[in-house]
């Protein structure tokens, strides 16, 4: 049970840090210059918060947990990378399905993001639960 606390605390930290430099500096102006009036002038904490508590789980359960099993940060890595770039396209395409204008470049980027910032949430949770032998 140590360990999945452990891992958790990491990846929703790591996580949260990556995600708010990036939609907080980094693509900040892509996201307005993309998607202009469909943007909150303040984000919905609430759900926001609801997201990346969730989020940081399924990246426990799903990429971190495995490759705890295999031993292989190359595991959790990858895994994150898979869970990432699926549950981003889940959300970018329905959005291409079904919102007018929704940008086909922006869902092509977020979804590589997606793919990134799960990989190394995944993979800093593994670290970090593999280093401070929380595993055993």
């Amino acid at each position: 049970m140590t360990w999945m606390l452990v891992a958790y605390a990491t990846t929703l930290i790591v996580f949260c840090c990556f995600d708010f430099v990036w939609l907080g500096w980094i693509a900040k102006d892509y996201y307005q210059s993309q998607l202009g009036a469909l943007l909150l002038v303040q984000p919905n904490w609430t759900a926001a918060v609801t997201f990346y508590a969730i989020y940081a789980a399924g990246i426990v359960i799903f990429c971190i947990s495995p490759a705890l099993d295999a031993a292989s940060l190359g595991k959790a890595a990858l895994l994150g990378a898979l869970l990432g770039a699926l549950a981003y396209a889940t959300y970018d395409l329905s959005n291409l399905a079904t919102l007018k204008s929704w940008p086909m470049a922006l869902s092509l980027v977020d979804i590589a993001w997606g793919a990134f910032v799960t990989a190394v949430a995944a993979s800093a949770g593994y670290q970090t639960t593999q280093l401070i032998g929380a595993a055993t």
